[in-house]
């Protein structure tokens, strides 16, 4: 009795090992896929920073060439001397801006700077003799752009490209034609970098231009980080600042505009980058967390188990009955264990869909455990009676307007094949009943699985729902974990032609020992 319990205790201290160390290697792994996950965050927000930079860029470029050409064509329009009382001039000058961009008005003030003729018909008598645009103008430049600036017609924010207007070589007045800033606002809506992104055009002496969302008003940004630090090393590039407008943290893009005196920022909020990260983060405190508690629980069920070994090793004919109770309870306890999980899931900060994706999943896990316990099924499952469980559960849970219909042979799938299988399941008619039937409509899912060979059954599932073309299918978790699944069962899968969604997988689950 004394060799056995030294081997016992030499098996104990061997199996608590081996657990410890298999656990520190899952913290590494994890650590190493969370880092890399943090770095493909940020590496991600920059490109589509970039990426929006460039779109506002190309946007500042045509803008800025349509505008200048318009300034010209009023510039001809106006003849050889500037007649108020001419009609003529007011139409040519609607026609010159007529395929601007945004809400555009054009003007033409005279040398002592009252407006003679607008596009605006709200139009009021304004001296601009103040404006840098009007003046810079009359001291002798041949263009000007104007920084940010707020309308004195209507309270708008607005910048304007002006053009000298001369006359037998002498200053007779000025053309112009003014933006509403908002016409950014259809570029970031373009752009979709997420909540509290902006986009910004500025002129490279540091003065802003135009912001989408809004800025309080006009702002001198000569003395920030774009144009201290980056611009002088780099026409384009990234970084991560805290703005001067708003105090939010962003990743930022920009590009100088070739041609014009723009430079293009695109920015995104770093907290939105980074919430795959933090979503990568929960998945792995839940992970740790479940397998903290899974090699706690092995280990001491290990230790249970060699001690109640040595009392019983002579009462074989009780060992199989107590084995498969270990079983029954280890299974109900792994359920539980998963059921904590979800319990966790749910007090974690997640997107609604995130939440409900990742407690349908790991109920899949949770009803075959629960199958193999209940039925005293350790070695294979039936496909007949797992899979109307985990389905009819996502179906009451979904839409209650969709029936579904099962024609499943009675399959034994190996309990190794069950998990696999039961995702698989779970994902498409998931997918179906978050897309097939918008807006609350009826519909119908049918569920077939039968054996096709000595190694394969066939699994389809179809709906009579709105459809899919399969090659616009994103490569998200529930795509990658299809996949995943496919490639565990060593199997195909496809997308068949015909009403509604069909999809079919020939999977190696057919249990040999059955």
């Amino acid at each position: 009795m004394g060799d056995y319990e030294g081997r016992s205790f030499s098996v104990s201290t061997a199996a608590t090992a081996i657990i410890t160390a298999m656990f520190a290697a899952l913290i590494v792994l994890i650590a190493f896929w969370l880092y890399q996950g943090h770095e493909t965050a940020e590496r991600r927000g920059e490109e589509r920073a970039i990426a929006a930079s460039k779109i506002v860029a190309t946007n500042t470029s045509w803008i800025n060439a349509l505008a200048w050409q318009a300034l010209q064509r009023i510039d001809e329009s106006l003849g050889a001397t500037i007649d108020v009382n001419a009609h003529e001039q007011v139409r040519d000058i609607n026609e010159a801006v007529e395929n601007l961009p945004g809400q555009v008005q054009a003007y033409v003030v005279g040398r002592t700077g009252r407006t003679l003729y607008s596009t605006d018909p709200a139009i009021k008598p304004l001296d601009i003799t103040d404006r840098d645009y009007f003046s810079a103008l009359a001291k002798g430049e041949r263009q000007y752009v104007s920084a940010l600036l707020v309308s004195r017609l209507n309270g708008k924010q607005i910048f304007v490209f002006s053009r000298r207007l001369e006359r037998d070589g002498v200053f007779a007045g000025a053309a112009m034609v003014s933006f509403e800033a908002g016409l950014l606002a259809n570029v970031w809506e373009a752009v979709d970098l997420g909540p509290n992104s902006t986009v910004s055009i500025i002129r490279k002496d540091g003065m802003l231009v135009a912001r989408f969302p809004f800025a309080d008003g006009p702002l001198d940004m000569s003395k920030y980080v774009l144009f201290t630090d980056y611009l002088p090393k780099s026409a384009s590039g990234t970084y991560l600042a805290t703005s001067p407008v708003d105090g939010a943290s962003r990743v930022v893009a920009y590009q100088a505009v070739e041609g014009t005196d723009f430079i293009a920022i695109g920015s995104a909020d770093y907290t939105v980058a980074l919430r795959p990260f933090w979503s990568d983060v929960y998945i792995a405190a839940g992970v740790l967390i479940l397998a903290a508690i899974g090699s706690l629980a092995a280990g001491g069920w290990i230790r249970h188990l060699l001690k109640r070994d040595a009392v019983r090793s002579t009462r074989l004919s009780l060992a199989l009955e107590q084995n498969q109770l270990l079983l029954r309870e280890i299974h109900h306890r792994v359920k539980n264990n998963l059921q904590s999980v979800q319990a966790v899931i749910r007090m974690q900060q997640l997107p609604a869909d995130m939440q409900a994706s990742l407690s349908d999943r790991i109920a899949a896990m949770v009803a075959v455990h629960e199958q193999i316990y209940s039925r005293d099924q350790f070695m294979e499952v039936s496909a007949r009676d797992l899979l109307p469980v985990i389905l009819d559960t996502l179906v009451k849970a979904y839409a209650s307007d969709v029936t579904i219909s099962y024609d499943i042979e009675d399959v034994k799938v190996s309990s190794d094949n069950a998990t696999p299988l039961a995702m698989l399941a779970n994902e498409v008619v998931t997918n179906s009943l978050k897309y097939a039937f918008p807006d609350d409509r009826k519909g119908h899912i049918s569920v077939k699985f039968h054996v096709i060979s000595e190694r394969l059954a066939r699994l389809e599932i179809s709906d009579d729902g709105i459809g899919m073309d399969p090659s616009t299918v994103h490569t998200g978790m529930g795509t990658r974990l299809i996949r995943g699944v496919i490639s565990q069962l060593n199997g195909t899968f496809d997308y068949a032609e015909g009403d509604g969604t069909n999809f079919v997988a020939e999977l190696e689950v057919v249990n040999q020992a059955a």
